[in-house]
């Protein structure tokens, strides 16, 4: 990933307030933990241009740094429209993997067409804290088959420790446009907001339970 598409993906989530900032009123996250840093990747899809470019973004990425790949996967639900727009840029057959099993019908979890074994594929979710959920469509995968050597997300935490970890585990690089150090540099060098929030949300990115549990 080159900083100069780490740093414009991060201003396009600025803008379209795709990511927040609020030191004041903490966001609190599914797990239960609380923090000043908000993201919601679900809300490009409404914006078109930044859309247009991020995608750009993804494909000239996964061209570049994944290799050979014959499939394009997108994780239910968030990343199935980011699947579809890679693949149809890169002009690649397109997947997309179910948490469970289609209750009726073929019981499909994977939908799509995969016949070959040993296809490369790459898995598409819309961002990355830890990397736990992604066990879960790569175990899928692999048992249909495929090789699963790559992952692609449009946001990387990057502040997790066992994010890496996880995904080494699983044999499995991570690729990101940005991470939530890019969009604090965006942020700071854009006057998005003030040197107060600025610095707590640093303080926060440089050791999240800490910054909790001060707050």
């Amino acid at each position: 990933m080159s900083q100069s598409i780490a740093r414009d993906a991060a201003r396009i989530l600025l803008e379209t307030k795709s990511v927040l900032f609020n030191t004041r009123e903490p966001f609190t996250y599914t797990s239960g933990r609380k923090g000043p840093v908000y993201v919601d990747c679900r809300r490009p899809i409404a914006f078109p241009q930044g859309r247009r470019t991020l995608m750009n973004y993804a494909a000239d990425i996964i061209k570049n740094e994944c290799g050979d790949v014959d499939y394009v996967a997108g994780g239910e639900t968030a990343g199935i429209p980011y699947a579809a727009m890679i693949a149809d840029r890169l002009e690649m057959p397109m997947l997309y993997v179910r948490k469970k099993p289609k209750g009726f019908g073929r019981m499909a979890q994977i939908e799509g067409c995969m016949d070959e074994q040993g296809a490369d594929v790459v898995l598409i979710e819309d961002l990355q804290t830890d990397g736990g959920s992604k066990k879960v469509f790569i175990d899928v995968l692999r048992e249909a088959g495929a090789v699963v050597k790559h992952a692609f997300v449009l946001f990387h935490y990057g502040i997790f420790p066992a994010s890496e970890k996880n995904m080494a585990d699983m044999g499995v690089k991570l690729h990101a446009l940005c991470t939530w150090w890019d969009v604090l540099d965006a942020a700071k060098e854009n006057d998005y907001f003030d040197a107060e929030t600025l610095q707590s949300v640093e303080s926060y990115l440089k050791a999240p339970d800490k910054w909790a549990q001060a707050s």
